[in-house]
């Protein structure tokens, strides 16, 4: 399924930040792109880039400095249930349990009422069937991350905004989670925009892969990732297109000059 909404578009988006002592720091400069409504974006570059600051952006935490962001035409200019944010860390309220801490979006929305089914829905969609009443201190690192997931989507945002969301988690449970973030968005056609280090992981799941430069941070190369996805989970690692597609991305990070900012998995 693809959603028919959930276009980001960026027009010369630049944003600097005011140090303490005064100091200017450039995070993007000018920089433009436009994400299609159900499309699988990565943004990947340098650590301190300025990838997490697009994201912000979007989610409207911040404004920039210049230019500007739309969702679907109309201009950014706060936050909203339009856009879902989740981060490397689930950020769960440790006093609610796991049916709580999804609906929570709805009860500060004020649609719980007509739409309580809707918590119980996202909690089945990730996984998480009979662990409506374990409060967060009770679940693995990956089941926390399932039921910020669910905490996100029960809003139905127009896009998902992900940042590094895996990034804390051993390979296994992030191999796993990988093909769970691609079920869930075949299932809803949500837009996602993911941050992420790990090349690897990029090219499994994107559409496209948005390689940016260092900071002062714009879209470097856009690399349309063409090789078939499996009916039941992402891309074949071992596959030889895969392989020189990590090839062509590092090449183009010049990974010798970056290798303390990113990942990849043998």
């Amino acid at each position: 399924m693809v959603s028919a909404t959930g276009a980001i578009i960026a027009k010369n988006v630049s944003k600097t930040f005011t140090q303490p002592d005064g100091e200017e720091i450039s995070a993007l400069s000018n920089m433009g792109l436009r994400i299609e409504p159900g499309e699988f974006v990565c943004l990947i570059g340098p650590s301190g880039c300025g990838k997490s600051t697009f994201l912000r952006l979007v989610a409207g935490l911040i404004q920039p400095t210049s230019g500007e962001l739309f969702l679907d035409e109309k201009p950014i200019a706060g936050t909203g249930a339009d856009r879902g944010l989740v981060s490397q860390d689930p950020t769960l309220f440790p006093w609610l349990n796991v049916y709580n801490n999804v609906a929570y979006g709805l009860k500060i929305r004020k649609v719980f009422n007509e739409k309580k089914a809707d918590a119980q829905t996202y909690i089945n969609l990730v996984g998480l069937t009979g662990f409506e009443r374990s409060y967060p201190h009770q679940l693995s690192g990956g089941m926390a991350q399932r039921v910020s997931l669910a905490r996100a989507l029960v809003n139905e945002p127009k896009v998902l905004l992900l940042d590094e969301p895996l990034g804390a988690l051993d390979a296994f449970t992030r191999m796993n989670m990988q093909d769970e973030i691609l079920r869930i968005w075949k299932e809803r056609g949500t837009t996602m925009l993911m941050v992420t280090h790990d090349v690897d992981e990029a090219i499994y799941l994107a559409d496209r892969v948005f390689v940016m430069t260092p900071r002062p941070a714009k879209i470097e190369q856009v690399i349309k990732i063409e090789i078939g996805r499996n009916p039941n989970h992402g891309r074949s690692r071992d596959d030889p297109d895969f392989l020189l597609m990590r090839a062509k991305i590092l090449q183009i990070l010049n990974f010798t000059g970056h290798k303390h900012a990113l990942e990849y998995n043998l």
